[in-house]
């Protein structure tokens, strides 16, 4: 495979509609290193639209309930002809309509069905940049129980690539071993892109979207906040578990694995540079310290008292077991001596509440156990922070000098993060005096 090969993914807003086909052309020509291309379905053109893969999940749900989907199914197919005909491309699509209609009527299935929108959109763009298509559920392969097989795509897609000058792979979906056709979950064509960067041994994967690169912080809750040129892939997925959007985090393993960086783009603003997303950097920002903050509302703790809790052997394993019984996972563990706190998404336990407390009552026999509800959790994330003195006093000054209440306290070892809980009520606020304290 030769060298530096770019890998672009093109999200659906995107890919919208004949305009937005154009920026991606230019995009695209513009480096002659920019040799395959990952298409999302078409997003939404303005408010209120209706994206692609939404219309074809609700023909999928007219055609199992024995409804008509003739209505619904005419409506994507004059999508893609208003995109073909404004583009002025020779390309009659009829016959996979036809094809795609009459599968989804005779239920090929919901992944099926959803993947049909990356697929035509990829038959489009392939002819309007007059590139090869590349259909992914040949070389993206499903184990049966329908997780990802990373290797044997790996090896089957670098075998492919190699044939193909340039190439579309539409993103999204792949195949079972019995063939049917298999999506991944949401952001998806991220997925997709990071896993041809890799097959492709690209020097770069671009992924671009509608936005500059990340923000520091949420923009609906911080006004303005600074962008990030560079972060690592272990910052990226501490702020992304935690609420800040942009890039899927699945999408980050199959480049992190090759040691690949994700420059993350703008479509309607391609001369901004955007976000750098490396396997690690000397760059720091001696003056901000922190590269973003993110968050989550939704979660609960609870906290369990035992005297001499500390010297009974595996008291912390059977409150993991117990809660693993329910079929929960834990957000953090934040414990004293003679108290242990465990905190989790509120919606997992509502379900199993008294349920819970009784499994865990029955486990370790505690003085006494209780559930409080009503926690937003507060990632501080920054790789320069191990190198700056008083960052952690720094956070909790600024919460406090605000008279918010910090409920809960967590610091990794490797010190790229800092985690506060606070009251959901003051989450905005907290989010707020912690950005104003670093970034001025």
């Amino acid at each position: 495979m030769d060298s530096n090969i770019k890998v672009l993914k093109f999200g659906g807003s995107s890919l919208a509609d004949a305009e937005q086909f154009r920026k991606v052309k230019n995009i695209v020509m513009a480096d002659e290193r920019r040799i395959y291309v990952i298409p999302s379905a078409p997003g939404k053109r303005f408010s209120g639209d209706t994206k692609v893969t939404d219309m074809l999940y609700e023909c999928y749900n007219v055609a199992e309930s024995g409804g008509d989907i003739d209505e619904i199914f005419s409506k994507v197919c004059d999508r893609y002809n208003s995109i073909i005909e404004g583009l002025g491309i020779d390309l009659d699509l009829s016959l996979e309509y036809q094809h795609i209609k009459w599968a989804i009527l005779h239920h090929a299935g919901r992944d099926y069905a959803a993947s049909r929108g990356e697929y035509l959109n990829g038959i489009i763009l392939a002819k309007f940049l007059d590139y090869d298509f590349i259909d992914p559920s040949t070389y993206i392969k499903f184990f049966d129980n329908g997780t990802f097989d990373s290797e044997i795509t790996n090896t089957l897609l670098s075998t492919e690539l190699k044939k193909h000058k340039n190439g579309v792979i539409p993103g999204f979906y792949g195949s079972m071993p019995n063939g049917t056709i298999r999506t991944f979950s949401r952001g998806g064509s991220d997925i997709t892109g990071s896993i041809v960067a890799r097959a492709a041994l690209a020097d770069i994967y671009e992924n671009w979207t509608d936005v500059s690169g990340f923000l520091s912080a949420d923009p609906r809750i911080v006004d303005n906040p600074k962008g990030i040129s560079f972060i690592t892939y272990r910052e990226l997925r501490e702020l992304s578990y935690m609420g800040a959007g942009v890039l899927h985090e699945d999408a980050i393993f199959p480049v992190r694995f090759a040691g690949i960086p994700i420059n993350i783009r703008n479509t309607n603003a391609p001369e901004d540079t955007g976000t750098m997303i490396v396997p690690c950097t000397d760059v720091f920002d001696s003056e901000t310290v922190i590269t973003g903050i993110a968050g989550k509302k939704g979660f609960s703790v609870i906290t369990i008292e035992k005297a001499m809790m500390n010297s009974e052997k595996g008291f912390g394993r059977k409150v993991l077991e117990a809660i693993e019984k329910e079929g929960l996972s834990f957000e953090h563990l934040p414990s004293g001596i003679d108290t242990m706190c465990v905190v989790l998404h509120t919606e997992e336990i509502n379900t199993c509440r008294d349920r819970l407390k009784n499994r865990i009552c029955a486990s370790v026999e505690p003085d006494s156990i209780s559930i409080e509800d009503g926690l937003a959790l507060i990632a501080v994330v920054g790789r320069s922070m191990v190198k700056a003195k008083g960052t952690a006093v720094r956070v909790f000054k600024a919460v406090a000098d605000s008279e918010i209440n910090i409920r809960m306290i967590d610091q990794g070892s490797s010190e790229l993060n800092i985690i506060i809980g606070v009251d959901e009520k003051d989450f905005e606020k907290a989010t707020n005096a912690i950005y104003h304290e670093f970034v001025k």
